[in-house]
């Protein structure tokens, strides 16, 4: 492992479960575990419930009068279409080219709080972004390493998540605070599930709690996190979205409050709401009977609808 790599607050945790690591976005996680692999880690997710430790994903604080207002000028979604308490899935846009910067996680607790998750890759950037643009009254921080994102997904994500005696009947994209712990009903695998951000402090002491609750839980990597997303068609950036694709061309285009006064880039994206041609992502679903074999994308006999 290269000495520049972030861990994770949970990296001896992945060691002493014989995890395989591998860099993500500058950091040294976990891409799969001894004793399952890729393959069962995705069957547990899509059968039972699985846990991803994805704490290198960036956090990112606004705080001050008006933050939810800077933040609605600056990223793509509307946030006056949500209330204080839910979540929105939200782009950072270039002013100049529209292109995609990044696509982020907004965690709307009021008009003076804007909690953000950007990639990790990414998280610096859309920081130096927001701190350059912000007015005398908001507050930008950058707390990529303060907090531990554990992801708990599948249909008894729930058993799970309330044998901590969390709450767990929150609306999907909602989350609820509980002491200095948030649980938002959000993932990135197309199941049921809830990502649980963790002071980076009490990361151990969460993941030991679940386990010791839920004894068939499984660990699983960044490796079924990917075949997980790819097998629902939801985008990756640097693959599906980057700085030379706008929303519209990578097809996130409903992550756009194109009714907004103004957004970073939104004079470059309007023009192209069309959707480029050229290379295009596609799913395949198989009917019944049908052969196994695929013809564009990933087949895959466990894919369900979004949940």
């Amino acid at each position: 492992m290269s000495a520049d790599l972030r861990r994770s607050p949970l990296h001896e945790r992945h060691s002493a479960l014989g995890a395989k690591f591998a860099a993500f976005g500058g950091w040294d996680m976990p891409l799969e575990y001894a004793g399952g692999g890729v393959l069962r880690e995705h069957a547990a997710v899509r059968e039972a419930v699985g846990v991803f430790d994805v704490s290198h994903l960036g956090k990112a604080r606004v705080t001050g009068p008006g933050a939810a207002g800077f933040v609605n000028s600056c990223l793509t979604n509307d946030l006056g279409r949500i209330g204080p308490g839910r979540a929105q899935y939200t782009l950072c846009c270039d002013e100049a080219t529209g292109g995609t910067v990044d696509d982020i996680i907004a965690y709307l607790h009021a008009d003076d709080h804007v909690f953000l998750i950007p990639n990790a890759a990414n998280t610096a950037e859309v920081v130096r972004r927001l701190q350059a643009a912000a007015p005398p009254s908001v507050t930008v921080t950058d707390e990529h390493e303060g907090y531990a994102v554990l992801a708990v997904q599948g249909p008894r994500s729930t058993e799970a998540v309330a044998a901590l005696g969390l709450p767990t009947d929150h609306d999907y994209m909602s989350f609820a605070t509980v002491d200095d712990l948030v649980v938002c009903r959000t993932g990135y695998t197309g199941e049921h599930g809830y990502e649980l951000v963790v002071p980076a402090g009490r990361a151990v002491e969460v993941w030991d709690r679940l386990f010791a609750a839920t004894p068939d839980l499984r660990a699983c990597g960044l490796g079924a996190r990917d075949t997980l997303r790819t097998e629902m068609g939801y985008a990756l950036h640097g693959q599906d979205l980057s700085p030379d694709i706008t929303p519209v061309q990578g097809r996130v285009g409903w992550a756009v409050g194109w009714d907004k006064p103004a957004f970073w880039g939104g004079t470059r994206c309007s023009p192209r709401r069309r959707p480029a041609r050229g290379a295009r992502c596609a799913g395949w679903r198989r009917s019944t009977g049908a052969s196994r074999a695929p013809t564009c994308g990933c087949w895959s006999a466990t894919t369900r609808s979004a949940r």
